[in-house]
C-alpha cells in the first residue's frame, strides 16, 4: 500500500500525518498519491465557485480532480501517466473556506476540526471519483465518509 501525501503549508505536522494515514487506507494505488488542500477565504472560494460552476455564492468546498476515477476504482501510474510528478500521481486539488467551515461546525454543533476533517475527506473521495448526485451514490459516498472519519476519530459521535 502506498501513501496519500497531503500538500498543505497550512495543517500542523500531526494532523498531517493523521490525514495521510487515514486516507491512505481508502484507496487502493501503485503509487504515492499527492492531495493539494488549500485553505481560501469566502470571497476566494465564492469567485472560484462563480467561475468554475457558474453559482455565485460561498461554498464550503470545491475539489477538483486530477484524473478521472470510478468510485473505489484502483489508481494506477500506467493508466494515469500524465498525472506522474517526481515519482508521485497527482491525484487533484481541494478547496476548504475555512469561514464556512467555522459556521458549519457551530450549525452542527461539533468541532472545526471535525468540520475541516469531514470537508477534506469528501474532497478527497470526490477526487476519487465518488459522488452523490443520486441517491445510490451519496449512501455510497456517505458510508466511505463515515469509515475514513471514524478512523481520524472524528465519527458524528465523537
Amino acid at each position: 500500500m502506498y501513501n496519500v501525501i497531503i500538500d498543505c503549508d497550512s495543517l500542523k505536522n500531526q494532523e498531517r500525518t493523521m490525514l495521510e494515514q487515514a486516507l491512505s487506507k481508502a484507496v487502493v494505488t501503485d503509487m504515492p498519491l499527492v492531495l493539494e488542500l488549500l485553505f481560501v477565504s469566502a470571497e476566494e472560494i465564492q469567485e472560484l465557485n462563480a467561475r468554475v460552476r457558474g453559482i455565485d455564492k460561498v461554498t464550503d468546498v470545491l475539489s477538483f480532480p486530477a484524473m478521472e476515477l470510478a468510485c473505489g476504482e484502483a489508481i494506477s501510474a500506467e493508466e494515469h501517466g500524465e498525472c506522474v510528478e517526481e515519482g508521485r500521481l497527482y491525484l487533484g486539488s481541494v478547496v476548504i473556506c475555512k469561514e464556512r467551515a467555522k459556521e458549519q461546525a457551530q450549525e452542527y454543533g461539533h468541532s472545526v476540526a471535525r468540520e475541516i476533517g469531514y470537508l477534506t475527506v469528501h474532497g478527497f473521495l470526490h477526487c476519487l471519483g465518488y459522488d452523490h448526485e443520486i441517491e445510490k451514490e451519496r449512501k455510497v459516498m456517505r458510508e466511505k465518509e463515515e469509515e475514513i472519519m471514524q478512523r481520524l476519530g472524528l465519527g458524528r459521535s465523537e
